[in-house]
């Protein structure tokens, strides 16, 4: 795959990027053994960037993936960290469970607003510290909303963004989709590397794969985008619709054949908006949360349109 140059950061990294969460702990907890080898796979088809966090529990798939591999990706990853403890806790678990001296992104996770941001000032130092220390070679903030993109694009020391964008709008908790397209370029503008996520809301597009990466294609102010990935075919399908080839209906058939089922998420607000929405009347409020009738599920990904929380996903 052809590289990009991510920003003004110099790192090289492919168009398609290895987003790792979908196969750890807190969606398809696959085997070490399993989810290595489709991550190793990636890597030896030509991606060449992973996503990940501190909080996806990833790093021993990403490490093992290296090792059968025997390539190593450029690696970006997060962390909630607010104090300085905690961004060096952060940082030093990520150097020694994935065995790297140097990080190559290290990323405020999920910033709210700016006042989040200045909350999380004291992290944020630490990483541009120990940037100057040659233990991370950049530093970025990763958001749903559009006021983070505007604040963080005026700010010198951060070098990466990473919004969320999908044609949809699905996930952004502050505006317009439109409103976030400005963002970006805006961002882009001041020379900031973008990286988006959720290209398929969570997996509730799935079922407009293609028009879905078709508009993503069309914007120039994006670097890379995060693709989550658990399957060697969801892999190759990806790579051929990044690589502009046609995808087998082989291979269409292998990926829709994977059993998918919406995932009500822990951080739910119960706001029970998506149950209202629902036009299977799959969903329902029993106990205490929100309870998913996977028969009458029709994965239309209705509900998902309005969930503020983004708490809502399909894998």
């Amino acid at each position: 795959m052809n590289k990009i140059l991510l920003g003004k950061t110099g790192i090289l990294v492919s168009k398609l990027c290895f987003g790792a969460l979908t196969i750890g702990p807190l969606q398809a907890n696959m085997p070490i053994d399993e989810g290595s080898s489709i991550i190793a796979h990636a890597l030896t088809q030509g991606i060449n960037f992973i996503d990940t966090a501190q909080l996806y529990g990833t790093y021993p798939y990403i490490k093992e993936a290296i090792k059968k591999a025997n390539i190593t990706p450029v690696i970006s990853t997060k962390s909630y960290a607010y104090s300085k403890e905690q961004a060096k806790a952060s940082l030093e678990q990520a150097r020694k469970s994935l065995d790297m001296d140097t990080i190559d992104i290290f990323m405020l996770h999920e910033q709210e607003s700016e006042l989040t941001l200045k909350g999380h000032q004291d992290a944020l130092d630490y990483y541009l510290n120990q940037k100057e220390l040659g233990k991370i070679k950049a530093v970025g903030v990763s958001t749903h909303a559009i006021e983070v993109v505007n604040v963080a694009s005026l700010k010198k020391e951060i070098d990466i963004i990473a919004p969320m964008l999908n044609i949809r709008g699905l996930g952004i908790i502050d505006g317009t989709l439109i409103e976030m397209e400005a963002a970006i370029s805006k961002a882009k503008e001041h020379g900031k590397g973008i990286v988006t996520m959720k290209p398929l809301g969570g997996g509730n597009c799935i079922l407009n794969y293609d028009e879905c990466f078709s508009y993503l294609f069309q914007n120039n102010n994006i670097d890379s985008i995060a693709v989550g990935m658990k399957s060697i075919s969801e892999v190759d399908m990806n790579i051929a619709i990044f690589s502009n080839k046609k995808i087998s209906e082989n291979l269409r058939e292998k990926v829709s054949l994977q059993n998918r089922q919406l995932h009500i998420e822990f951080w739910c607000e119960k706001c029970k908006k998506c149950i209202e929405r629902c036009p299977s009347n799959a969903l329902s409020f029993k106990d205490g949360k929100i309870v998913v009738d996977h028969e009458n599920c029709a994965l239309c990904g209705y509900c998902a349109s309005v969930c503020d929380a983004f708490a809502i996903k399909i894998y």
